[in-house]
């Protein structure tokens, strides 16, 4: 068979490993916020992992909120100012994780996600991860499910599908995200990026949106990134062609495509102070989307939505 999957269990955490064996790529999971810690491809005669992750998922567990690598983001994403918002007619605190008061990146990150289905045959591997929200947090009182699925197949493409299924009596407001950070080698500096956006979100001080969109078009083309820094986030034009984003090494021959489904409209990038990789962040809302509505969906009890993106590498 093509395609495995390799399961080994470390107390509670567990570590999926979904293998193309005809090629050696692999990509890692870790059941402890479903994140993706490991993305390994052959180019030009090289191994080389895209993704910034941990060295274990004791790590992860300890470490997570320091960076937030390969954290699923939700119920919310990125920021809600002041860490308040109103929904309906009533008014919530958030108060699970806050810097300089505004709470970020959602409920879920250190969450330890079940291992629902496998699937492997000589065309994919798959995995899919499961949790469930029980209301139990202050500031969202609403029960909901999420689902991940990371689906490998040939060509070195990597899709990773989320449902969040609405299981409370009551409408359920929701965002939904990742945060990983990928690198190709090397500093950020000698990378070249192209991205698919004309427009970006102004923010305040707070890196919350002003509500306010700015023409943008740097990155329109591939160019080289250099000593740029971002914490920004711009709107995806899906009018363009896929992928969405490309981020390559000109000297390693390498690159990496990025192709969300309009179910992610928004595209955060953020360079950490240490430029050994870049966060490319898809989002199904803008930052603070629970208090300006920018992406916000709302869900009907028992209702699900789908969020998919789609990794490819590939040597040039």
């Amino acid at each position: 068979m093509a395609f495995e999957v390799i399961v080994s269990s470390y107390g509670q955490h567990s570590v999926i490993v979904l293998k193309d064996v005809t090629t050696n790529t692999f990509a890692e999971i870790y059941n402890f916020g479903a994140l993706l810690n490991n993305f390994t491809s052959e180019h030009h005669g090289t191994a080389i992992n895209i993704i910034d992750g941990f060295s274990s998922p004791a790590e992860a567990a300890d470490k997570v909120t320091v960076f937030f690598k390969s954290a699923k983001l939700s119920p919310f994403a990125c920021r809600v100012k002041n860490s308040k918002y109103k929904f309906g007619e009533n008014h919530y605190l958030l108060s699970k994780f806050a810097l300089r008061g505004t709470a970020i990146h959602g409920l879920i990150y250190n969450a330890v996600f079940e291992i629902s289905e496998q699937f492997k045959d000589d065309e994919k591997a798959s995995v899919k991860l499961s949790y469930v929200y029980e209301n139990d947090m202050e500031g969202y009182p609403f029960k909901f499910k999420s689902e991940v699925e990371y689906e490998l197949t040939t060509g070195n493409a990597l899709t990773v599908k989320t449902t969040v299924t609405n299981l409370d009596e009551q409408l359920m407001p929701v965002v939904d995200g990742w945060h990983p950070y990928f690198t190709l080698g090397d500093s950020i500096n000698d990378y070249q990026v192209e991205f698919q956006s004309k427009e970006m979100l102004e923010f305040d001080g707070d890196l919350v949106p002003t509500g306010k969109l700015i023409p943008y078009q740097e990155f329109g083309s591939i160019k080289n990134f250099g000593t740029n820094e971002l914490d920004n986030c711009f709107t995806l034009n899906f009018a363009g062609c896929q992928p969405m984003c490309v981020i390559r090494h000109p000297k390693k021959k390498v690159q990496i495509e990025f192709h969300p489904d309009e179910s992610y409209p928004y595209l955060q990038l953020y360079t950490p102070e240490h430029r050994k990789s870049i966060a490319v962040e898809n989002l199904s809302g803008a930052p603070d989307a629970f208090n300006n509505g920018m992406g916000l969906k709302v869900l009907q009890p028992g209702e699900s939505t789908i969020f998919t993106t789609k990794f490819i590498t590939r040597s040039l």
